[in-house]
């Protein structure tokens, strides 16, 4: 499993677009992607559960990798 972890910087946080640009992205790779904020995951192959985290700017995120590519995800 490869993770790592990121403080957006986005002035509006995580919302729909960039959780769109997000989901695109990681649907290009077998691996299981989740992200993870206080405590709470979701599978970063869908814009609402990625959404539903009420990601904020400032806020640190951790986002993990588990599967074949997981080094090119």
């Amino acid at each position: 499993m490869k993770q790592f972890s990121y403080v957006i910087t986005d002035a509006q946080g995580i919302h729909a677009r960039p959780a769109g640009t997000l989901v695109k992205e990681v649907k290009k790779y077998e691996s299981a992607i989740t992200i993870e904020k206080d405590g709470k995951v979701a599978k970063a192959n869908g814009v609402l559960g990625v959404m539903s985290l009420g990601v904020k700017q400032g806020e640190e995120v951790t986002v993990k990798a588990d599967g074949a590519d997981e080094d090119a995800a």
